[in-house]
């Protein structure tokens, strides 16, 4: 922890903006001030990085490295200010010296790395890792543009370029010494060694170069710095390619360009063969580079043989996107470090392990065999063999499932299936969710539970609290802390202390006090960014995440319309006045994902300016929802929807943001929200809907029918005919494919038929928040049990259950 006082500090930003940036504190802007203060702290983190490699090294420790092509990180510098023990004095130095603390954190952008949950875990995780002493790092890729930035423009989602490296990114360092070389195409060659071994050559490939960006992972207040390390796609000297300038391998600005374009966009459109490639690129990329760079360091800092990797390296697989991982450590093992077969694959499944994230089928990824084969050739055959040797398995050894072997195959039908690899190739496979994992074992993945059960296990996933309580919601943290003491921060869990005082009046008004505050502060913030004017005093009402179908932002639409119709009916009537937000941001290419965007703002340019329903209703979607603007949405959140088709949801993590926050979940039994309702029993949760087991059945059996709820149920036909016949839109045709979707697509993810219970859950929301002695203990019971949720418990168990790695001393 650093011994700076604020006095230091003011004394070194002075220096460091006449040395680095030629200016005085007195014509110093606040991105003069935020560069100052960054490098600052890298100062003070440089010495703890170099000590905490070193020590590693030293004790020789086994070492997780966790590949994800997300690592959704957001802005840094208040967070590494708070892990080093320097945020309290930087905001008072930037006070003293007459700057806003929070418009200078403003100035960093948020890094363009990833999308949504998968993305924010992986952040959470590489948190916790380093808070509790782990030796853990994160490879990913270093994408100079993020997903999109969203503009909302006459209701349509616009996509504009994120091009967040624009200006320099300072907590990063360019390793070019480090870099690795990774081939594309070619042809490879088969020679047969005098010792009877195989040996393979390639021929013609196509070379790029991977150089490491690496950027700190500060511990909280622990002096361990672990390592974040992302991958650019380079162009290779021509000399190191091996050719001469002027050969016909010569690399010209269209084949520059290609390669950068594989660290250009994260997630590139995929509608075409093209986008498909460069997806299939990125993958490889990725393991390619990091699997390299692991063997490099193993060989460098155990020197043991190449056979006892397992002992010190484990690699976690983070859904199937790096699931190319297996065949590309079987390559190294083999290619290069002369193994056989046998002995390769002994390694390989006992040093990968694979997490999934989803039961949906389309994002379970396969990918054209002909596509792999062309694209890396070695790499094809590496799978090909690897699915005949399954194949056989099943074949001689589980006779019970030989007409299975289709479903099972690595290959089948003329595509790779990449979950189907990450399993076979490895020795654990976690859902994470409880439900998400009995799904799994049950039904997605049943017969490769059946082949393998000793590989399935649950890790629910958690958010590191850190970030989520301790530092975007301070006032509240300073309230915890009062009634039950700092422990909470080393020690999460014992948030539940927070129960004893649950019905203590005084400690509720304060935080029924900390909670308005927080609702001002965003509410101000929606003024700023729409011209809005929202009542505080409202019910927050907040659904932020992605934006697809199985999460239902219809079901709450459709339930604004419905409540904007009972008030234009009878606008005196009594009801707690709402304010609906809403974030999300929709694949460019998902059509009904982008109606949905523009019907949420078609029903808010309606509902904001009817002076009719006197401001009792209110919808607000907030563009370019990421990390940033969840940090001012969720400290003030009275109601977390969580209504995803039961059995959709592996896990959710926003759930666990505002019910940390002291939001209450309003929600389906999916995902993490049947652990919350576990802990906080029925009371303290408002749930509604089909179950997993009901929406299963519907799928297998048939037996629902959306039209005759449209037939029966006058609200439903009601705000169906205003989708259809134009009442929302300014041309009849505008809402017309959620119409049809609904209707003649039987409703495929169930919004008609948890409408009439999602409305019954939120009356008896409404009711419980008006006695608010009742509503604030339900938000402080469910911020007492929270810390159940916390990544570092998470991590805890992957680390006992399946790295088996140890904490440095």
């Amino acid at each position: 922890m650093s011994q700076l006082t604020a006095n230091d500090l003011k004394e070194k930003l002075k220096k460091k903006l006449i040395t680095e940036k030629g200016v005085e504190v007195s014509t110093a802007s606040n991105k003069d001030i935020y560069y100052a203060l960054a490098s600052i702290v890298n100062d003070e983190i440089m010495p703890k990085w170099y000590e905490t490699i070193k020590r590693y090294q030293d004790k020789n420790l086994k070492q997780v490295y966790y590949l994800s092509m997300e690592f959704l990180i957001g802005r840094l510098l208040e967070s590494n200010l708070l892990n080093s023990g320097l945020l309290n004095i930087a905001k008072e130095a930037l006070e003293d010296l007459g700057f806003c603390s929070e418009l200078v954190f403003a100035e960093e952008r948020d890094a363009g790395l990833g999308n949504g949950g998968l993305g924010r875990l992986a952040a959470c995780f590489l948190d916790s890792l380093a808070s509790l002493y782990y030796p853990g790092h994160g490879f990913g890729i270093r994408y100079r543009y993020g997903l999109f930035e969203q503009r909302i423009i006459h209701g349509n989602q616009v996509e504009l370029p994120d091009y967040w490296l624009k200006e320099p990114y300072p907590w990063e360092t360019r390793k070019e010494e480090e870099a690795f070389v990774i081939q594309f195409h070619g042809k490879v060659h088969m020679f047969k060694r005098n010792d009877g071994s195989l040996e393979f050559k390639y021929e013609n490939t196509d070379k790029v170069l991977a150089v490491p960006y690496d950027i700190p992972v500060l511990g909280y207040q622990n002096e361990v710095v672990n390592t974040l390390r992302l991958w650019s796609a380079e162009p290779v000297a021509y000399q190191e390619a091996g050719q001469e300038e002027n050969s016909e391998f010569y690399h010209d600005l269209d084949h520059q360009h290609s390669i950068e374009q594989i660290s250009g966009f994260l997630y590139p459109d995929d509608s075409n063969y093209e986008g498909k490639e460069l997806r299939l690129k990125q993958q490889y990329f990725l393991v390619s580079s990091s699997i390299q760079n692991i063997i490099r360091s193993f060989k460098k800092n155990y020197r043991l043989p190449i056979s006892r990797l397992p002992e010190k390296v484990v690699i976690q697989i983070n859904d199937t996107h790096p699931s190319l991982a297996v065949p590309e450590l079987m390559r190294i093992l083999m290619d290069e470090e002369r193994l056989d077969w046998d002995t390769a694959w002994e390694i390989t499944t006992h040093v990968l392990a694979y997490t999934n994230h989803t039961t949906l089928s389309e994002a379970l990824e396969t990918w054209p065999e002909e596509m792999i084969q062309n694209l890396l050739p070695r790499i094809y055959m590496i799978i090909d063999e690897i699915n005949e040797r399954f194949c056989k398995s099943i074949w001689f050894d589980h006779k019970e499932l030989r007409d299975k072997i289709p479903d099972l195959a690595v290959i089948a039908c003329g595509r790779v299936h990449m979950a189907r690899l990450a399993i076979v190739g490895s020795f654990s496979v976690n859902g994470v969710a409880r439900i998400h994992t009995e799904i799994l074992k049950k039904q997605e993945m049943k017969d490769f539970y059946t082949l393998f059960p000793n590989k399935f296990n649950n890790k629910t996933n958690g958010i590191t609290h850190r970030r989520w309580l301790l530092q975007v919601n301070p006032k509240l943290s300073n309230v915890i802390s009062e009634a039950i003491g700092t422990q909470w921060i080393k020690r999460p869990k014992q948030l539940i202390s927070l129960l004893k005082y649950s019905n203590d009046k005084a400690l509720l008004e304060k935080f029924d006090q900390v909670k308005h505050e927080n609702k001002k502060i965003l509410a101000n913030y929606i003024h700023q960014q729409t011209g809005i004017l929202v009542d505080d005093q409202s019910i927050f009402d907040v659904q932020i995440k992605r934006l697809h179908e199985y999460k239902r932002q219809l079901l709450n639409i459709f339930h604004v319309i419905y409540l904007y119709n009972e008030l234009k009916a009878n606008p005196n009537q009594d009801v707690t006045p709402r304010t609906f937000i809403f974030g999300a941001k929709a694949a460019p290419s998902y059509h009904l994902a982008k109606e949905i965007i523009k019907l949420i703002n078609t029903v808010a340019s309606i509902v904001n300016y009817d002076k009719d329903i006197n401001g009792k209703l209110k919808v607000i979607f907030l563009e370019n929802y990421n990390v940033s603007l969840a940090e001012k949405i969720i400290p003030a959140a009275d109601i977390s929807e969580q209504i995803s088709t039961a059995s959709k949801e592996a896990s959710g993590t926003g759930n666990m943001k505002m019910m940390m926050n002291g939001a209450v979940t309003l929600g389906t039994m999916d995902g993490a929200n049947i652990e919350i309702y576990d802990l906080v029993g029925e009371n303290n949760i408002f749930i509604f809907g089909l179950n997993a087991d009901e929406v299963l059945d519907y799928y297998q059996n048939g037996g629902y029918n959306a039209r005759d709820i449209y037939n029966t149920d006058d609200r439903v036909r009601l705000i169906l005919d205003q989708l259809n016949q134009g009442e929302f839109g300014i041309h009849n045709i505008e809402f017309k494919d959620i119409f049809y979707n609904i209707l003649y697509h039987n409703d495929p993810y169930f919004v008609l038929k948890d409408f009439e219970p999602y409305l019954e859950a939120h009356e008896l929301a409404e009711r419980a928040y008006r006695n608010r002695t009742t509503w604030m203990n339900m938000s402080v019971t469910n911020i007492a049990y929270s810390g159940k949720f916390s990544s570092d418990q998470t991590i805890r168990e992957y680390a006992t259950d399946i790295w088996k790695i140890k904490q440095m001393d």
